[in-house]
């Protein structure tokens, strides 16, 4: 597949993803927040599975050679980071959330590093860099006192262990199945997930009644379920195969890019530090894919190749 779709697959994952916190601190007010998480897993995977079915058909050879990894991995990335998640949303803020996922990219290239010996080239920290600074920028607007005033709470934790196991998702997942497509590979993991929430929702109550659940709210979880989790696996998956874990976490430092511009499209003005800071993301990621060519970088690139002839 070539890259450029990859690329633009990946910003669908960021878009869908950066409207995942409005949306999931919406629904936590209706719904407990493993109710929440198996509401739109277990409606992901039902539509995982239809498209499995219609598509590529099940691989029972594959199935049965990667089925203690598709649960391995849908118990980390599924049921581990999606009820880490919707707990810690409960507890903390979305800017607070949008920071410490912010930190994703970094934790995966570490992971990825340690678990599958990737090498860490110039170009890709240099990204992460530009990247980090603007989502910092993004989040606080600029202000040192917003930093400083930061804290960290049950929450803020709640939510750094759930990027930890979305870090383990990535890297893993490269590491141990084999042979399987991006579309099998998100289907299995998931429905082992969902099981495991479905199972987690069933020992919770959630703060109104079902019935008084109002449609807002489901229309929320089945847009986290369809495009956030069906979609939005699905092309992170393609994109760990097509270009590694690295180049793909990168994408997660456009999510709080897209909660300014979703903010912004609601009423709320954007600022000057916002606007630097989201460009910085976007500089970042480009660079670290290859796609652009920072000035120094790509000065030092011409003078290896004139120095080769």
């Amino acid at each position: 597949m070539k890259p450029m779709k990859i690329y633009a697959m990946l910003l669908g994952f960021s878009i869908f993803t950066g409207a995942t916190f409005n949306l999931a601190k919406y629904t936590v007010e209706y719904l407990a927040p493993s109710s929440a998480a198996a509401w739109r897993f277990g409606l992901a995977a039902v539509v995982m599975l239809v498209i499995l079915l219609l598509t590529e058909g099940v691989n029972k050879s594959l199935l049965k050679k990667n089925a203690i990894a598709y649960a391995v991995l849908g118990i980390v990335g599924i049921f581990g980071f999606n009820a880490l998640f919707f707990i810690g949303m409960k507890y903390t803020s979305p800017v607070n959330a949008a920071l410490i996922m912010g930190l994703n990219p970094l934790l995966t290239t570490i992971f990825a590093r340690m678990i599958l010996k990737d090498k860490i080239v110039k170009r890709q920290a240099v990204g992460i860099a530009f990247a980090f600074i603007g989502v910092f920028l993004v989040i606080t607007q600029g202000s040192l006192e917003a930093i400083a005033t930061l804290s960290v709470s049950v929450g803020d934790l709640l939510i750094f262990a759930g990027n930890l196991c979305w870090t383990l998702y990535a890297v893993l997942g490269r590491r141990f199945i084999k042979d399987a497509t991006p579309l099998s590979t998100t289907t299995y993991t998931m429905a082992a997930g969902a099981i495991g929430l479905i199972v987690a929702s069933l020992f919770t109550s959630n703060p109104v009644p079902l019935p008084d659940v109002p449609v807002g709210a489901w229309g929320a979880v089945a847009f986290m379920a369809v495009f956030t989790s069906v979609l939005g696996y699905l092309w992170w998956n393609q994109g760990v195969k097509e270009i590694g874990a690295g180049k793909t976490s990168l994408f997660f430092n456009l999510v709080p890019v897209v909660t300014m511009i979703i903010t912004f499209a609601s009423g709320t003005p954007i600022t000057f530090f916002q606007m630097i800071g989201a460009a910085l993301v976007i500089i970042g990621v480009l660079a670290a894919s290859g796609i652009i060519h920072l000035p120094k970088a790509h000065a030092e690139k011409q003078k290896r190749m004139l120095a080769a002839k």
